[in-house]
């Protein structure tokens, strides 16, 4: 069982900036394929980005260009950096392992607690 605690969340304005974190246990080296969800309210789920163990990395369109994932194996946590932020991006974000399958991610099974994110002026 993969266990994962986001933190990082928090209020900014239009054009700031976060980084979220998802500490993983076990070592984030064991996890293939993992990613953020975020989800707004009334909306559905979107995965957002994705990192894969071999360093293949995806982004949903919405944030290709201001979003970054990447893993840190010496302290197991997953980061997501959001700059440029903007009041579409307000949504509860979730840590998850993913599975592949052909050309898409899908939920593995295991899912952090969420971390929320408000963009607001």
């Amino acid at each position: 069982q993969v266990q994962l605690v986001e933190s990082g969340g928090g209020s900014v304005q239009p054009g700031g900036s976060l980084r979220l974190s998802c500490t993983t246990s076990p070592n984030i080296f064991t996890i293939v394929y993992i990613g953020w969800y975020r989800q707004a309210l009334g909306k559905q789920r979107e995965l957002v980005a994705a990192s894969t163990r071999s360093g293949i990395v995806y982004y949903a369109d919405s944030v290709k260009g201001r979003f970054t994932i990447s893993r840190d194996n010496a302290n197991s946590t997953l980061y997501l950096g959001m700059s440029d932020l903007k009041p579409e991006d307000t949504a509860d974000y979730y840590c998850a392992t993913l599975r592949k399958v052909n050309s898409d991610y899908e939920p593995l099974g295991s899912w952090g607690q969420g971390t929320r994110v408000t963009v607001s002026s």
